[in-house]
């Protein structure tokens, strides 16, 4: 990981799209700040396409789509993407996978067996508002476990079928073949006419974010972006991104947000 000083200015002068996942990297402490919500505004009006990328539901991402400075939202680490049509006054949404009848059963009874074999884990608060993922929560809103719990609450995911993610706070688990990156590919193809195939595609734009979860952006960027407590997952990322602000989460996302915006001038 390299110092973002040296994201060149011609580099950052290219940047047409900032792709950013949101918890820990957009907030601070949970919190989202005046200045990382201005930084979102200043992008968007400086002509920059603005998406969050994130693991947070769908509940969130319908007030996401529609009230934030963004373009587009893809939620639950890949399930679907929302899109809010100004002109029309309509919020669309896609799925990445179309839902099975008998999901919210299989999530039910998965969410029982980790709760009971994890003490001190519990359902995300957000989980009321999820439609296609189960988020446990180790650390958000419970005392924070140890790197062995949150362990076996993945391997619960995964031995029973699912994909699973770990994030800042939450360990994500889901059934279905996508995720972070397959569903922003798919929507910057189907909403903004935008491949990402070529380098030089890829070139243009910017994933920002923070956690193991996020390996697979940083994987397929070149010009990604981690705020500085990415290095709190530095030995559990299966992909390191090329930058790394020396701000930590939110006040990181403005470093960068400042960093486009000169090169943007």
């Amino acid at each position: 990981m390299r110092d973002l000083s040296e994201f060149s200015l011609l580099q950052r002068s290219h940047i047409v799209g900032v792709l950013t996942d949101i918890d820990d990297t957009i907030t601070s402490e949970g919190r989202l700040t005046a200045a990382a919500y201005s930084a979102l505004e200043k992008l968007q009006s400086a002509g920059l396409r603005v998406i969050p990328v994130t693991g947070r539901p769908a509940g969130w991402c319908d007030h996401i789509a529609r009230m934030w400075p963004v373009d587009a939202v893809v939620g639950e680490n890949g399930a679907f993407w929302m899109r809010y049509d100004k002109h029309m006054q309509k919020l669309k949404t896609v799925f990445a996978t179309p839902p099975r009848a008998d999901r919210q059963l299989r999530l039910d009874a998965l969410a029982a067996e980790i709760l009971a074999a994890v003490p001190g884990c519990a359902l995300a608060s957000d989980q009321f508002c999820r439609v296609a993922d189960l988020a446990i929560d180790f650390c958000e809103d419970v005392d924070p476990l140890p790197r062995s719990a949150v362990d076996a609450i993945v391997r619960h995911m995964q031995n029973a079928g699912m994909h699973a993610k770990v994030s800042s706070i939450h360990v994500n688990g889901w059934f279905g073949d996508y995720d972070k990156l397959t569903t922003t590919r798919q929507m910057l193809r189907q909403e903004f006419a935008t491949s990402l195939d070529e380098d030089a595609q890829r070139e243009q734009w910017v994933f920002v974010g923070d956690s193991p979860n996020d390996a697979p952006m940083f994987a397929y960027f070149g010009n990604s972006v981690g705020v500085a407590n990415v290095l709190d997952f530095a030995d559990r990322l299966d992909a390191a991104p090329t930058y790394i602000t020396r701000d930590r989460a939110g006040a990181g996302f403005v470093q960068l947000a400042q960093a486009l915006l000169e090169a943007r001038a």
